[in-house]
This record gives C-alpha cells, sequence and structure tokens, in this order.
C-alpha cells in the first residue's frame, strides 16, 4: 500500500524556509512600509517612484458641495400617473372637473413630471415643473398643463 508523505513535512528544521536571511522575512519594515507608506517628508524613498507612477498621489483637488446646498427634486413619471390614477383619485390628489380629471402632482410632494411611458387618456396635470418632452406626449393625449 502507497504512503503519501505529509507536506508539512518539507522544510522541517530550517530556520529561514527558502527566505534567506532570517531579517528578510519580515513585517512591513523590511518593505519600506505598506504600500504608499513614506512618501511623504524625510528621506523620501519612494519619491522618483511617485513623481514617475503616481504624480496626482499627493495634494487636494476639487470640493465637496453641502449637503444643505444640494437638491434633488422629487420627480414622477408619466406612466406612474397613469398607473396610479385610481389611486389618486380615492385620495383626493386628482379629481374630476367638468368632464376633466385633473391630477395635482404638488399635493403628493413632486418638484417635477418626466415624460416616460405614456398616458391612455387626456388629463389636466398641475404641476412645479413638468419636462418639454412630457408636455408634448400629455398635449398629444388631448390633455393640458398648468404650471403651479
Amino acid at each position: 500500500m502507497i504512503r503519501r508523505k505529509k507536506k508539512v513535512r518539507k522544510l522541517r528544521g530550517s530556520h529561514t524556509h527558502g527566505w534567506g536571511c532570517k531579517k528578510k522575512h519580515r513585517g512591513g519594515g523590511s518593505k519600506g512600509g505598506r504600500g504608499m507608506a513614506g512618501t511623504g517628508k524625510r528621506k523620501n524613498t519612494k519619491w522618483t517612484w511617485t513623481i514617475k507612477y503616481a504624480p496626482d498621489h499627493l495634494g487636494k483637488r476639487g470640493f465637496h458641495r453641502p449637503k444643505a446646498v444640494q437638491y434633488t427634486p422629487k420627480t414622477i413619471n408619466l406612466n406612474e400617473i397613469d398607473e396610479n390614477l385610481p389611486l389618486f383619485l380615492d385620495i383626493g390628489v386628482a379629481y374630476e372637473e367638468e368632464g376633466k380629471i385633473i391630477v395635482d402632482t404638488t399635493q403628493l410632494g413632486v418638484d417635477k413630471v418626466l415624460g416616460t411611458g405614456k398616458l391612455t387618456r387626456p388629463l389636466v396635470i398641475k404641476a412645479y415643473y413638468v419636462t418639454p418632452k412630457a408636455e408634448d406626449k400629455i398635449k398629444a393625449a388631448g390633455g393640458e398643463v398648468l404650471l403651479a
């Protein structure tokens, strides 16, 4: 019967396991630090490498806009308005007046109406802002746009 010796038997009794001198197989200190360590002050051992391969590594660039200044408008698409019309009629966001259905998107907390999808019926849409594409589709379906 063949017996295979375990791999763990290799290099037993060897001080350095093929790494040469014991000092050579230590942590980051033997390599001049991990990563970009040592690119800063004093000896500049990695300075030539930094200048050649990572010239943008040091220094600052640009800025971050404060969250208080950033503004992302809340939006709704035409297909969402069309699909949720029965719900809007139930909760009072949309109402019928003189045979026309009027959808008030300002009550939904929506700032902008976008033009994805299509309308299956004529609607009067009240909004703060409507994109040109959405406006064309609303008018093509026989509706109109009222800016609030």
